[in-house]
Order: C-alpha cells, then sequence, then structure tokens
C-alpha cells in the first residue's frame, strides 16, 4: 500500500483526489494539508511515502516547501501537481528534487501512473518534458535564464518577483541580510537583468508568478 499525503490549499481538489485514490487498490491517503508548514508536519510525522504536491500555496510557495521537505526528508518522493504549464516550472522543480511534475489538467490515471512510478524510486518525465530535454529547452536562452539558478537563488528570484523586501526573506528564510543581498546579486548577474522590477516582468512573461 502506497501512503499519499494531498498538499493543496483548495478543498474540492483535496477531495477530488481523495476520492480518486480510494478506488486504487495500492493507494491509500494518510494526510492533507493546505499550507507549506503544514505538509512539513505531515513529513515530521512520517505515515506517508509520497507527497502530491500544488506550487500555490497561502504560507509560501510550493518551490519553498518543497526545499524545506527535502532538508527534512531528501529521499521522500515529491510529485508537483501545478496549474503551471510544466515549461514554466518542471525542469527546474525536477533539477530541485521533485520527482515528478504534472499540470492539473492531465488525466488523472497519469497521476496514479506518476505516484506508482516515483514509490519506486524513479523520476516521473512526461512526454512533455522529455521533449523538451531532447530539445535543449527549445534553445531559447530567454525563457530559460532562471534555469540558471540553483534551488536558493531561485527562492529568491521568486520572492524578489513577487515584491518580498530583502529584510523579510532573511527573516523568513533563517538567513542574514547581507547573506540575501549576495543571492540577489548573483540572481542579477546570472539573468542579466538590472532591477527588481526587471526580475518581475521576467517571471510574469514567463508564467512563474501570477
Amino acid at each position: 500500500m502506497i501512503r499519499i499525503a494531498i498538499i493543496d490549499d483548495h478543498a474540492i481538489v483535496r477531495a477530488g483526489l481523495r476520492q480518486f485514490f480510494s478506488d486504487q487498490v495500492d493507494l491509500k491517503v494518510t494526510g492533507e494539508a493546505s499550507t507549506g508548514r503544514e505538509a512539513l508536519e505531515l513529513v515530521r510525522a512520517g505515515d506517508v511515502d509520497v507527497l502530491v504536491m500544488d506550487l500555490s500555496m497561502p504560507d509560501q510557495s510550493g518551490v519553498d516547501a518543497l526545499a524545506a521537505i527535502r532538508a527534512r526528508a531528501p529521499d521522500l518522493p515529491v510529485l508537483i501537481l501545478s496549474g503551471f504549464p510544466e515549461e514554466h516550472y518542471a525542469l527546474t522543480l525536477l533539477r530541485q528534487g521533485a520527482s515528478g511534475y504534472l499540470n492539473k489538467e492531465c488525466d488523472p490515471e497519469e497521476i496514479v501512473k506518476a505516484i506508482r512510478t516515483v514509490f519506486r524510486g524513479r523520476k516521473y518525465i512526461t512526454a512533455g518534458v522529455a521533449e523538451m530535454l531532447a530539445d535543449g529547452l527549445g534553445g531559447d536562452p530567454d525563457k530559460s535564464l532562471h534555469e540558471q539558478l540553483s534551488e536558493r537563488e531561485f527562492q529568491v528570484f521568486l520572492r524578489l518577483a513577487k515584491g518580498e523586501t530583502i529584510g523579510h526573506m532573511a527573516d523568513s528564510m533563517s538567513l542574514s541580510v547581507k547573506t540575501v543581498s549576495t543571492y540577489r546579486s548573483r540572481v542579477m548577474e546570472k539573468m542579466n537583468l538590472a532591477s527588481n522590477s526587471d526580475l518581475t516582468y521576467y517571471a510574469l512573461k514567463n508564467g512563474l508568478i501570477q
């Protein structure tokens, strides 16, 4: 039996997934959460084999939650189920430790297939993601600048793009202001951007924030 925790801030999504999983003989939902903090509590409790997690949550982004979960349980498979298209996040999050990435418009049977795949310790790569890998991101440097960022740099990039201050980031990420400022400088240099407004424009243009 594969024990699953569903992390999504929409109760109707959790209910729909729970109902669908209940029809599968080898799947059992053992936990639900609507925030990144609650997700981490479920991980600490240990009664889970696979996390199915959305990217959009009220207290923190799924990117931050993924980093915290990996720090706590590096071997726990995390399957991202997001409303964002694959081309916006999939490659970055797979590189940063996600076990798979699916868009919420996928066939429900594919979610089950992905869960079984990541439970066995393998990555779940959709045909779309495989094509992006084969095409080298399509050779479009403008759409792949964020792919050059490290995990922590990507976290800082998203927070800056959403208008978060360096001081607030330092507090919430348990880092010094100087360290966050260093990450910001690296992000700006790698992405060849000059201001936070440029970061926000890039993130909006590439569908990384709404």
